[in-house]
């Protein structure tokens, strides 16, 4: 019998879990190639037959998704399965209408086929949309684990874009394993928090072999989940985490409102700092797809070092950068800083840009007046330092969720906001996570 010949539409993280839990032993499928997307510079190489199985001797090329209609035509392809996430429902459908016009079955993965079983408790905390708050409410679960007499690790969602077979499996518990495995500005935000907490933290391409390595170690398994991505791994836990300065994004997004249908507990984040009508709108949103999820508000309550250090300084803000670029958001946790303390003004930082940051802009025209810090190579790095060093300012304020002066050099003062899940009213999480795991 002729093979399914099959297209993964990726971007380094969920279609090499895919491919790796479904396709790669799998005699009934041929994976002629990747394609990428989202993310700078992944493409143009090869998913490596070190990490491809058996089937795939010589490997598998990754091409940028701009070429998949040519992709489809020279490799008679059968089937392209849709794997990565944060995107609108009408993006999705539109990849569907290209691929079908192209004579290909376009497909959406779900979680019995791509969900792998622990023989550990897992708690997943996933989102509808980047930016929500999943690591702040990640840090907070860790702790009350913790708390209860639990060692944890947190195994994060994918962000392989170095050397895939050196980032198999990844083990991180101190700021010399950062350096050791040659992490991103975007890994590092996710792993020093855990890191500072004492907290194990796992992560690479190849999520069943990174499971195993954690199941020897810890009691329980964290899933920090990244973007809107559904977990990796089957929850005895489902925590999702909505956004209120988005209303509505938790219907019209993939695959955010597949973790709707999929939660026990939501967590509105950010309550603090939306508008009431909209965090209304978001709990009668979440009732109409889920009604039995418990339902928690939670805040992010905004800390910098010296408040009246910023009053009335020209500020530049710097943010997450996958929260402002597919994420969309047009600002963060810098801007409400610098407004709540006073800043004479955001400085638009687009005039200062320069290299791949200038073409980050470019690529995300609605970002605005804040830098994202983006930092997927050395190349991006150095990028950020030099635009960051060349705008006109008194004063940096780096919202992102490490110390960016370990990675570059700032020739201005900078203040750092800090900011932590605080849940308000009842139930807390710590109730949830005491009735069902408590000793």
């Amino acid at each position: 019998m002729r093979k399914t010949r099959t297209i993964i539409m990726g971007a380094a993280g969920r279609d090499f879990h895919n491919f790796n839990v479904y396709f790669r032993d799998n005699e009934a499928y041929e994976v002629v190639a990747f394609t990428a997307t989202q993310i700078p510079n992944i493409e143009g190489r090869k998913y490596p037959r070190e990490l491809s199985g058996s089937l795939y001797p010589n490997g598998i090329p990754i091409y940028p998704e701009s070429e998949l209609p040519q992709l489809i035509e020279e490799n008679d392809v059968d089937q392209v399965v849709f794997a990565y996430s944060d995107v609108p429902h009408e993006y999705v459908m539109h990849k569907a209408s290209l691929v079908n016009a192209c004579g290909a079955d376009f497909r959406l993965m779900g979680a019995k086929a791509t969900q792998l079983k622990s023989d550990k408790p897992v708690i997943s905390v996933c989102a509808v949309r980047t930016g929500s708050g999943k690591s702040q409410t990640t840090r907070r679960v860790s702790q009350i684990m913790i708390d209860l007499g639990y060692k944890v690790a947190a195994i994060r969602h994918p962000m392989p874009y170095g050397d895939l077979v050196k980032q198999k499996v990844q083990r991180f518990a101190t700021y010399a394993d950062l350096d050791k495995h040659e992490c991103t500005i975007e890994e590092r935000e996710e792993y020093e928090p855990h890191i500072d907490n004492g907290v194990l933290v796992f992560a690479g391409v190849d999520y069943e072999a990174i499971l195993r390595e954690a199941e020897k170690e810890v009691d329980v398994i964290l899933w920090d989940g990244g973007n809107n991505d559904i977990s990796f791994y089957k929850p005895d836990l489902s925590i999702v985490v909505a956004d209120p300065h988005r209303p509505g994004h938790e219907l019209k997004y993939y695959p955010g409102e597949t973790n709707l249908y999929l939660a026990d507990v939501f967590v509105i984040n950010k309550v603090d700092t939306a508008a009431p009508e909209n965090v209304i709108t978001v709990r009668e949103n979440l009732r109409s797809i889920n009604p039995t999820a418990t339902i928690i508000e939670g805040a992010s309550p905004l800390f910098v070092d010296d408040p009246q250090g910023i009053q009335g300084k020209r500020v530049l803000v710097i943010e997450d950068g996958p929260t402002l670029t597919h994420g969309g958001m047009a600002y963060g946790a810098g801007w409400v800083a610098a407004r709540r303390f006073g800043a004479k003004e955001i400085v638009d930082p687009r005039p200062f840009a320069v290299g791949s940051i200038k073409a980050t802009y470019q690529k995300y025209p609605d970002t605005g007046t804040i830098l994202p810090a983006m930092g997927y190579g050395n190349d991006m790095v150095k990028d950020l330092e030099k635009t960051i060093n060349a705008s006109d300012v008194d004063m940096v304020i780096s919202a992102t969720p490490i110390d960016l002066t370990r990675i570059i050099k700032v020739n201005k003062p900078m203040q750092r906001v800090r900011y932590e899940l605080q849940e308000i009213g009842q139930p807390t999480l710590e109730d949830i996570l005491k009735k069902k795991f408590e000793k």
